[in-house]
């Protein structure tokens, strides 16, 4: 029996306020926060979510929302 590859990605979202002068500036701090840990999107908060399968020979299907 073949065997296949699922790939399976998933998208969250969450909302952070930041203090700026400007949108550029606010997306700088976000930026800074964001990889400093600062700012950490929950588990919960699913946006999306879709699947793609590899075949065995590697080839790979349209992406497939679920």
């Amino acid at each position: 029996m073949p065997k296949f590859k699922v790939c399976i990605e998933e998208t969250v979202s969450e909302e952070f306020e930041v203090e700026a002068e400007s949108a550029e500036e606010a997306l700088e701090i976000a930026d800074e926060k964001y990889h400093k840990c600062e700012f950490v999107l929950e588990p919960g908060n699913l946006v999306a979510k879709q699947m793609c399968i590899t075949s065995p020979e590697d080839e790979c299907t349209e992406w497939t929302e679920f």
